[in-house]
């Protein structure tokens, strides 16, 4: 008797948008991380800091500012870091009717 060998697939890492709540692979997600210099985005996705992870959509943005984001990075959110993730979310596609 001959076994199959059954295909391996490789592990994909699972986050969820502190915005919407939805679990995606990592890479589908944008990486915000808390640094002692403030917070910051993270687009390699592996500097040091405590991070959160948001879809690049606007409504997950402006929710997370509303507390979430602050909240999952266990900090305190100063105006400099606010107007540093405004601009982020102005560089953001409109979303249409269906997102």
């Amino acid at each position: 008797m001959v076994k199959k060998q059954k295909k391996r697939s490789s592990h994909i890492p699972q986050r969820t948008c502190v915005g919407c709540r939805k679990v995606l692979p990592k890479k589908e997600l944008m990486r915000i991380i808390r640094t002692p210099g403030g917070i910051q985005f993270d687009p390699t996705g592996k500097a040091d800091g405590r991070g959160a992870y948001l879809h690049n959509k606007r409504s997950c943005w402006e929710y997370a500012l509303k507390g979430s984001l602050a909240k999952t990075l266990k900090t305190e959110m100063t105006e400099k870091d606010r107007n540093h993730l405004l601009q982020i979310l102005d560089t953001l596609p409109q979303e249409g009717n269906d997102g």
